[in-house]
């Protein structure tokens, strides 16, 4: 079974830093990618920061010089630091990998870790 476990979310002020971490581990011959999405309440699911591997890190407009995502592809981990952050960063911030596991390529997620900035 692949899973993948997050942590480093919490309660901090705008203005203020979270480092999010995310691994994966279980039956993977190849990842493909992986990266972050986040959730509001009452919102859709959004992308935060993806970074496929060998290709171009892909960052939601709004989150650009804010938010670097950065991956470790032997480790199979992928780490979202955030600065400068605002109320409306308030969200359950999701990690994302597509997998290979030898028989078939899917999308997985975590269960989900919660940030949640005070103005």
């Amino acid at each position: 079974q692949v899973q993948l476990v997050e942590s480093g979310g919490g309660l901090v002020q705008a203005g203020g830093s979270l480092r999010l971490y995310c691994a994966a581990s279980g039956r993977i011959l190849r990842v493909l990618d992986m990266g972050w999405y986040r959730q509001a309440p009452g919102k859709q699911r959004e992308l935060v920061a993806t970074r496929p591997t060998g290709g171009s890190t892909n960052y939601a407009d709004s989150l650009k010089g804010r938010f670097t995502i950065s991956r470790d592809v032997v480790k199979k981990t992928v780490d979202l630091q955030m600065n400068n952050l605002k109320p409306e960063d308030t969200a359950i911030y999701y990690c994302y990998a597509k997998l290979d596991d030898g028989v078939d390529v899917n999308d997985y997620w975590g269960q989900g870790t919660q940030v949640t900035v005070s103005s």
